[in-house]
């Protein structure tokens, strides 16, 4: 099968049709047009065989994670998805491979109302990137530099199970079927927390998602708001799942640093608690308070039950780096 006859067979004419598209795939470029008093959001991501999944990682999976990863994006920033452009590298055209990935792709689209208006399709190593467009009120989307001292940190969802997926297939980890068939799906499927990002950007001061570590993801929002943490471990969000596999010390490294959670992190000032306990229900998901910014630029302290808490091992992933952050 030839460019053109796979992008007219399993691209053109599927998912959802919006009405802001005035021409999609199939020219030289989409045209879409942008609500009035609103500002345009974009965020790419790329996603490389043997860097973001597995030799043997589903088409369908890689095509449900190559646009979840940047609908997380938009979560975070409390942004309203719209309309996304998909490039493929192939080192050959699997017609197979090509449906499998459609249809997670184009699943995942129809579930968040958005439409794929073009893209490109070359041949070479396996690798996937993906530029989500949408929109947010003027002066309403979530940023990292938001934190004040004083705010409370929270984080969605549960944390470290994707990571350990990750690491059970690098390292040869075997656990029993109903273990090992959940966390692949977490890996596999990742939920992008959209609902959760309209009610965190009524109530937040600042957001991230997750997706290479607590700590280091924490970090950016740091350094952007000039401010500290202190991180209440104990009271990570980690599920029984996690702790019956590794035990405690290990489930907690990998809530702390694994990533691949694509949950959002972010901090909301004590005079919003009350918004945020009262909207909880529209967000879809649990969410968890984990600790609390602080003055200065002293980094994280990580506390457990109020007694300093000491992480062995790495930090969080960084691209171009040898190894882990250590």
């Amino acid at each position: 099968m030839k460019e053109f006859e796979m992008i007219q067979t399993y691209f053109s004419g599927r998912g959802p049709q919006r009405k802001d598209v005035i021409v999609g795939v199939g020219d030289d470029a989409a045209l879409m047009k942008m609500p009035q008093d609103k500002l345009l959001v974009v965020a790419t991501d790329t996603m490389v065989e043997n860097t973001h999944f597995f030799t043997d990682t589903s088409a369908r999976s890689i095509g449900h994670r190559c646009l979840a990863v940047n609908l997380s994006d938009f979560a975070a920033m409390g942004a309203e998805p719209a309309w996304a452009s998909v490039a493929i590298t192939l080192p050959n055209a699997d017609e197979q491979w090509v449906k499998e990935f459609a249809d997670g792709l184009f699943e995942i689209a129809e579930y968040y109302n958005v439409q794929i208006v073009g893209g490109d399709t070359t041949q070479g190593p396996l690798a996937v990137t993906v530029s989500l467009k949408g929109f947010v009120t003027e002066g309403k989307a979530l940023l990292r530099s938001g934190a004040k001292a004083g705010d409370w940190i929270y984080v969605t969802g549960e944390l470290g199970e994707s990571a350990l997926a990750v690491d059970s297939k690098i390292n040869g980890l075997k656990f029993p079927e109903d273990i090992a068939s959940h966390i692949q799906q977490r890996f596999d499927y990742p939920v992008a927390r959209i609902a959760a990002g309209q009610v965190v950007r009524h109530a937040a001061t600042s957001a991230l998602d997750i997706s290479d570590g607590l700590i280091q993801d924490l970090g950016h929002i740091l350094k952007a708001s000039s401010v500290s943490a202190r991180i209440d471990v104990e009271r990570l969000p980690i599920s029984h799942t996690l702790y019956d596999a590794v035990g405690q010390e290990k489930a907690i490294s990998l809530a702390l640093t694994g990533g691949e959670d694509y949950e959002i992190l972010f901090t909301v000032p004590e005079q919003q608690k009350g918004y945020l306990e009262q909207n909880a229900t529209a967000m879809g998901v649990k969410y968890t308070c984990i600790g609390q910014i602080c003055g200065g630029d002293t980094g994280i302290e990580l506390l457990f039950n109020d007694e300093p808490f000491n992480l062995k091992g790495q930090k969080g992933f960084q691209h171009f780096s040898d190894k882990e952050e250590k």
